[in-house]
């Protein structure tokens, strides 16, 4: 059974839940190690006040026991400490009693880059808040958390993966990355940058050429592309290639006493939809976040008036945060990709596949 996860919730919802299924038995899960990524996603340069309020930690609900895994689906669950302020606002249910707190008045003014146009128009919405609570990039806490069971299923298999941001607003190097924060911020203005994601020790074989939706690259790309405000994914050396000529673009293949390698990696890892063995390099490029301070135009749904739009709690630049979860989201692909590769309901079964298939090949991790 492949990795696949599903997730549920909204931003000021009660609470953020994944289903992630396809994990097998005996895989031992460290709950301060996923609560360490959760922290990692509220941090970084330029984040908001709200992530001084959610001091997020992870539940397990199903498919955990005593710290391993049992090989049914797992329950994950995110609670939102901030929903205490938006019971009525966002209470599941029809609510009792007179409106009070945050989210009680419908929100009829949409944001230019945001889903709450689009939300609203597509699926017959009167009040913005519908649409945006879902769209919010606050449920890629339940990523996170479900990257966490990947990445430690990854490290079974000798894989390790890891993100960061390598520019932020145009600027690079991490003193530049803050000036550029706080120039924006004194601007009330965001900014968007790009991150890194690279695998390592990822053998050959992982995806398939045999058709597209098996191809590794697509399948990444299309994990990160899923991800609030990605507008661009790259691997290897991306669109620098298109400007090269065949002879300075492709990584020669050599060979030693310990398999095949190359010298370069301009491929990032991955030629023809499949891993060749080298490190998986993967970027995406994140759009400024769209709700400003200082409001962009728009015009009211409810009377089509010209007006400024909705103006919430904001961070300044997100792109560490991207940087965890791309991390995460890389991680569950490649997971699911070991899966479709080695099988086995058990961890010794996935393991003892592994290493059958890396002795079979040619191929040793540097």
């Amino acid at each position: 059974m492949p990795f696949v996860l599903t997730t549920a919730g909204e931003s000021h919802g009660p609470a953020l839940v994944g289903i992630l299924t396809g994990v097998p038995a005996g895989l031992v899960l460290d709950r301060d190690a996923i609560d360490a990524d959760l922290a990692r996603r509220q941090q970084g340069y330029g984040r908001s006040p709200r992530q001084r309020i959610e001091q997020d930690r992870v539940e397990v609900l199903a498919g955990l026991r005593h710290g391993r895994t049992l090989g049914t689906p797992i329950a994950l669950v995110v609670r939102n400490a901030d929903h205490e302020n938006w019971r009525w606002g966002m209470s599941p249910w029809p609510p009792e009693g007179e409106p009070a707190g945050k989210g009680k008045e419908a929100v009829t003014l949409p944001r230019p880059g945001h889903a709450d146009l689009a939300g609203v128009m597509k699926y017959g919405l009167a009040d913005v808040r519908d649409a945006l609570e879902r769209a919010s990039a606050r449920h890629t806490a339940a990523i996170v958390a479900a990257g966490g069971v990947a990445k430690a299923f990854l490290r079974e298999l000798e894989i390790e993966v890891e993100g960061h941001a390598v520019e932020v607003g145009g600027a690079t190097g991490e003193d530049d990355m803050r000036a550029a924060v706080d120039a924006a911020r004194a601007d009330r203005d965001t900014l968007g940058g790009i991150v890194e994601i690279r695998a390592r020790g990822v053998p050959p074989g992982f995806g398939s050429y045999a058709t597209k939706e098996e191809r590794l690259d697509a399948r990444l790309a299309a994990a990160l592309m899923g991800t609030q405000a990605v507008k661009g994914v790259e691997i290897g050396e991306g669109r620098a290639l298109a400007g090269r000529r065949g002879s300075e673009a492709h990584d020669e293949i050599l060979r030693d006493e310990a398999g095949y390698r190359r010298e370069t990696n301009r491929a990032g890892g991955i030629e023809a939809g499949v891993s060749n063995g080298e490190e998986i390099v993967v970027r995406a490029a994140m759009k400024p976040l769209p709700t400003l301070m200082r409001a962009l135009r728009s015009a009211d749904l409810e009377t089509g008036e010209p007006a400024q739009a909705l103006v919430e709690r904001s961070d300044v630049a997100a792109v560490e945060a991207l940087a965890i979860v791309a991390e995460a989201c890389v991680a569950l692909e490649l997971a699911h990709a070991a899966r479709e590769k080695f099988g086995g309901d058990a961890m010794d079964d996935v393991r003892a596949a592994r290493r059958a298939y890396v002795e079979r090949i040619p191929w040793s991790p540097r």
